[in-house]
């Protein structure tokens, strides 16, 4: 079979396996598992895995999975990325009760077309006609919450990142994959088919901040007490006396929330905690910033003669896309939605959000096009699937027939991509920088 024919039989295949795609999209929606706690979606993507007859590892960063389907010949190893885990949203109408989890992020879709790339390539056939690896990779914790749960799993040694691909690279997952995709929803696109590729994202680095004071009766003695509240309060007027210092083109955002205030009304606050990301577009603004709001945070213990310790969190770096796999998912996206429907996004600024997708990019080729589908506003009560087809099984179609573009004819599109890119860190060095800059801070 030429190139054609294969992508028409991959998504055939995909076509065949429709219903049980949206199906399975579905029900993961229906059971929303935070991150590093998703046993019974990791369970579903293995059973799924199973059933094609694909060899797998699990427990890769705790719950994720890789499965491998071999070429005739392997020259180039492509990796398809879904995410399991779903974000807090307690007033989503589909959250979890007891844990406020929610799929309002989309990653239940993203699970579904990375099963449905993998249906497509391996019922069809195509392996046999293509000459490198696919890779199916379920990875786990890519929202960053529940900071106190993971920083404990970092205590206990369970992981060293948050972020689940942050993780599997530490772990090596990565080692035997030379490039990696994934399609990301898109909420509120003007139309469900709109595709966007090749658009940034910025990166960040979190910070748990705990402010001690010293108790004492708020109203009979409140001189014999060191206030927290009050220095954390100084801290984030500091943070804000900073923002004046940051670039405009840097993406500077710095967005603190306090998660406790104190124990008691009564009682001279003794024990304040906040959380806080340090976002930017570039890595050199990020530490540079971070610097300042460390800065700020201890000037406000220092003005009243409390305490403070900050824990530097690995957060994520902003992502640089390769704009040759870019080219080539623009080509099948538009041959399954209308050039109309497709932008080519990279000349845009990087927007606020954040996603570790951004690390695996500077240690290998990599690309996460965004696509419609999806109505109301991420992370929020209102996000839901609007349009199945375009949610569900169309970026099956798109990133499969873009493996083939990479795999055929002798891996040709996969060794030029692999000879011209050139890492921002090679495993060992990216290692090395948040090692490093955790202890620095």
């Amino acid at each position: 079979m030429d190139k054609q024919q294969i992508k028409a039989a991959v998504c055939a295949a995909i076509d065949q396996n429709r219903d049980k795609l949206i199906a399975l999209g579905k029900d993961i929606f229906a059971h929303p598992e935070l991150g590093y706690k998703e046993t019974r979606t990791s369970a579903l993507v293995q059973q799924m895995f199973e059933e094609l007859g694909l060899p797998y590892q699990n427990g890769l960063a705790l719950t994720g999975v890789k499965a491998r389907a071999a070429g005739r010949d392997h020259r180039a190893t492509v990796a398809v990325m879904g995410e399991l885990d779903a974000v807090v949203s307690p007033l989503h109408p589909n959250a979890d009760k007891q844990t406020g989890a929610a799929h309002a992020c989309g990653h239940n879709a993203q699970i579904t077309t990375m099963l449905g790339a993998a249906m497509g390539l391996c019922l069809s056939g195509a392996m046999e006609q293509l000459d490198g690896d696919a890779v199916f990779m379920a990875v786990p914790a890519e929202e960053f919450v529940e900071l106190e749960y993971r920083e404990k799993l970092l205590r206990d040694g369970k992981i060293e990142f948050l972020g689940g691909k942050q993780q599997l690279i530490a772990e090596g997952a990565f080692d035997d994959v030379d490039m990696a995709m994934m399609v990301h929803s898109m909420p509120g696109a003007p139309t469900p088919q709109f595709t966007a590729v090749g658009a940034g994202c910025s990166g960040f680095v979190g910070k748990l901040v705990k402010y001690r004071g010293k108790e004492a009766h708020a109203g009979a003695a409140p001189h014999d007490g060191i206030n927290a509240l009050n220095a954390a309060c100084l801290g984030l007027m500091g943070i804000n006396a900073q923002r004046e210092t940051f670039k405009d083109e840097d993406g500077i955002r710095v967005h603190p929330i306090i998660t406790k205030g104190g124990d008691l009304v009564n009682i001279v606050p003794a024990d304040v905690r906040i959380e806080t990301y340090v976002r930017g577009r570039g890595i050199d603004a990020i530490v540079d910033a971070s610097k300042k709001v460390d800065r700020a945070l201890r000037g406000g213990a220092m003005a009243v003669g409390a305490e403070v310790e900050i824990v530097q969190l690995p957060g994520y770096l902003p992502i640089d896309t390769n704009h040759q796999m870019d080219a080539l998912f623009m080509q099948n996206a538009a041959a399954l939605v209308g050039e109309k429907n497709v932008v080519d996004a990279s000349a845009i600024p990087a927007g606020g959000g954040s996603s570790d997708v951004g690390d695996l990019s500077l240690v290998i080729p990599t690309i996460q096009p965004v696509a419609g589908g999806f109505s109301g506003t991420a992370h929020a009560m209102d996000f839901l699937v609007c349009d199945e087809e375009m949610a569900y099984i169309n970026p099956a179609k798109m990133m499969a027939c873009t493996v083939v573009d990479l795999l055929c004819n002798g891996a040709e599109a996969a060794c030029q991509v692999k000879a011209e890119y050139k890492p921002t860190y090679t495993k060992e060095t990216y290692l090395a920088f948040w090692r490093e800059f955790v202890k620095a801070q």
